[in-house]
């Protein structure tokens, strides 16, 4: 059956596709090509995307030079599993080495961010031969059995089965902090001392490690306060165990000035985990530690897809494009361009009660007033869907579903931030400003 209009289309995926695979919008966006930060849907109308595939097409859409990397590579050889060696899995590993903070240079390539997660907490467990770990509330790691019982927002945990030994700690939300307001860096002592409340109350005191996304991307974009990092490491180091950076969603740039996210603490993690914007859409997870980390798994293991040569080609020549084009100082020029403008925002609409992020990873939490700051999530689905009447493709989160995200590639220029902010302010007009 050829398929040439999106209601046809939209039957079908009703038809065989599990219901929980749930899309956007009232009437899901069927998409059908992209080029740089620009798609089209099946009728053809085109949309400035800023969300990026959930901030994955890192350098673009159909970016020319990982398009011609893996079509070479298809060529050439398409899969060994790692029970070979490949050239395009080695020249991987080693750019992503030469980016990585401190001594963090052996990696573990899987299929998703799931899996690396999956895989850095069995490290973690290996290494330090214990079996409790700690984790934030409002986070999110995945959707495997283990990592959704990690991620603590209850929409996104299937079962009510719980995977022993995880705990999750308060989240460091400065717009929510129960200490002080404006929160600021005299909270994160009280932050860090619900880490060690929870390690002495609830596990045995031998905790493996601590995990936490650098900035939380489920959770709404949320930034904890100045030292929280610093703190949680030298609290789960303090007792033995091993802190674990999330950076699936934060990672190669995202946000600004630095290559990683935990890079902005001064923190270097023992294990990071990265997916995402590594490949532009290839499905490329990575686990990397250091070298005395990694020894310490001596059980046989292996992936069959994981390392795969088309991705990894694909790995190599995404990170190529960013160590040329420099993408942490685009972000933060570009990302400090689209804060300023989705800032003014705030002031004109009594719904937007907070706009925060890093680089191009910037959130509004809307609310129905901004003393009480109760979540507004109808007014966030409104303004999704008024964006989309715009041209406008952006994301949603926050624990009640009412952060708007933005996320676009990590080569969008200046004049099309320009543009975006442009359609953005229409769409929320559309609402009115209260």
């Amino acid at each position: 059956m050829t398929m040439s209009h999106d209601q046809d289309v939209l039957n079908v995926q009703d038809e065989f596709i599990f219901p929980a695979v749930r899309p956007l919008y009232e009437n899901p966006l069927v998409l059908t090509e992209g080029q740089g930060v620009r798609v089209k849907d099946i009728d053809g109308r085109e949309y400035l995307d800023m969300f990026a595939g959930i901030l994955t097409t890192s350098v673009g859409h159909c970016n020319s030079k990982v398009v011609a990397r893996m079509s070479d590579q298809l060529k050439t050889l398409g899969h060994t599993s790692t029970l070979y060696v490949t050239k395009p899995q080695v020249e991987a590993a080693r750019l992503l080495a030469s980016i990585a903070p401190g001594k963090l240079s052996q990696t573990f390539f899987t299929n998703s961010g799931t899996e690396a997660i999956e895989s850095a907490i069995q490290m973690a467990f290996v290494h330090t031969g214990r079996s409790e770990v700690i984790g934030l509330r409002q986070s999110y790691h995945g959707r495997s059995f283990m990592t959704s019982n990690l991620t603590a927002v209850g929409s996104w945990r299937p079962l009510a089965t719980s995977f022993p030994g995880i705990k999750h700690v308060q989240t460091p939300y400065p717009y929510r902090c129960p200490y002080k307001q404006p929160c600021d860096a005299s909270c994160t002592e009280k932050f860090a001392n619900d880490i060690e409340d929870v390690i002495r109350t609830t596990t045995n005191g031998k905790p493996a490690a601590f995990i936490a996304e650098s900035v939380m991307g489920v959770g709404g974009y949320i930034v904890p306060p100045e030292g929280y990092f610093e703190r949680a490491a030298e609290i789960i180091r303090s007792y033995g165990g091993l802190f674990i950076s999330d950076e699936v969603q934060s990672g190669f740039g995202r946000s600004g000035d630095h290559w990683f996210g935990i890079e902005h603490s001064n923190v270097e993690p023992d294990i990071m985990v990265m997916a995402k914007g590594i490949a532009n859409g290839a499905p490329v997870g990575a686990m990397t530690t250091r070298p005395e980390i990694a020894d310490s798994w001596q059980s046989k293991t292996i992936s069959t897809f994981g390392g795969n040569p088309i991705s990894m080609a694909a790995a190599s020549a995404t990170m190529e494009v960013m160590i040329e084009e420099n993408v942490p100082a685009r972000a933060s020029e570009q990302g400090g361009q689209l804060l300023e403008g989705l800032l003014k925002f705030k002031d004109e609409f009594d719904w937007i009660g907070d706009v925060r992020g890093k680089g191009l990873m910037l959130g509004l939490e809307l609310v129905e007033n901004k003393d009480e700051k109760k979540p507004f999530a109808s007014k966030a689905q409104a303004l999704l869907e008024s964006c989309r009447e715009e041209g406008l493709l952006v994301g949603i989160g926050g624990l009640h579903g009412h952060v708007i995200r933005l996320g676009p590639s990590l080569l969008v220029t200046a004049t099309e931030i320009e543009e975006g902010l442009e359609r953005f302010g229409r769409a929320c007009h559309k609402l009115g400003a209260r």
